[in-house]
């Protein structure tokens, strides 16, 4: 069972190159950064969210987290699995799922980027046994994420379903820019994607303008599963 929570030492605006505070504190770190994620805006309640997932390197357990933001507005969070102490590999494992929505009045879509600090794995702590008929939370889904590069001036269908035995229980996608500086509001125009879910399978169709050229841009789908062994 996942819950969210308040991702630490988030930045209060756009952070120059080497600010972010992921590997702090850590003794050993591998510091990896994602791309600017377009954040949704609207004006409804409650307001459209993002995820992104970011992964650490094999052998490798989210240590630190920290974000870029180009709007004070944006409200980041992740999510964490339940259990104590809250502690790298307890509340995070290899991958770690951001969630951002937009409090703000612009029309305009913000971006964030997020960032993880990679510890060497340890292992987790134990479980305690509970009363019979009742459960600790676990893992009940289970994310299966697929990263495709966009082309420029074309149409792309990406699909992504769940393993055999399992069952689509949610969908996301987000829109992400590999820049060294956050993307103008015309590189994020260039780019639309519509989610759809068809078959048990989310079917993403992501439209990209000529302005994409020269930029490497992704598309991250994500299907939630459950059940499988």
């Amino acid at each position: 069972m996942l819950i969210a929570l308040a991702a630490s030492a988030l930045a209060l605006g756009v952070a120059p190159a080497g600010a972010t505070n992921e590997c702090k504190g850590l003794m050993v770190c591998v510091p990896v950064a994602g791309p600017w994620v377009v954040v949704p805006t609207g004006q409804g309640v409650p307001r459209p969210q993002v995820q992104y997932q970011l992964s650490c390197p094999k052998g490798y357990i989210v240590g630190g987290l920290d974000a870029e933001l180009t709007d004070r507005a944006i409200d980041v969070s992740f999510l964490g699995a339940v259990g104590a102490p809250v502690n790298p590999g307890i509340t995070t494992s290899r991958d770690v799922v951001f969630v951002a929505s937009y409090a703000g009045l612009a029309t305009s879509p913000p971006t964030f980027r997020p960032h993880i600090g990679c510890m060497p794995a340890s292992g987790g702590g134990g479980r305690i046994p509970v009363a019979v008929g009742v459960f600790p939370p676990d893992k009940p889904t289970t994310r299966r994420v697929r990263n495709v590069v966009l082309r420029s001036g074309g149409a792309q269908r990406v699909v992504q379903g769940c393993a055999g035995g399992e069952r689509l229980v949610g969908a996301a996608h987000a829109i992400g820019f590999y820049t060294d500086q956050p993307p103008s509001n015309a590189l994020v125009a260039s780019v639309s994607a519509e989610q759809a879910v068809r078959g048990g399978r989310v079917v993403a169709t992501v439209r990209s303008g000529t302005g994409l050229l020269g930029v490497r841009a992704v598309v991250q789908v994500e299907a939630v599963c459950a059940g499988g062994k």
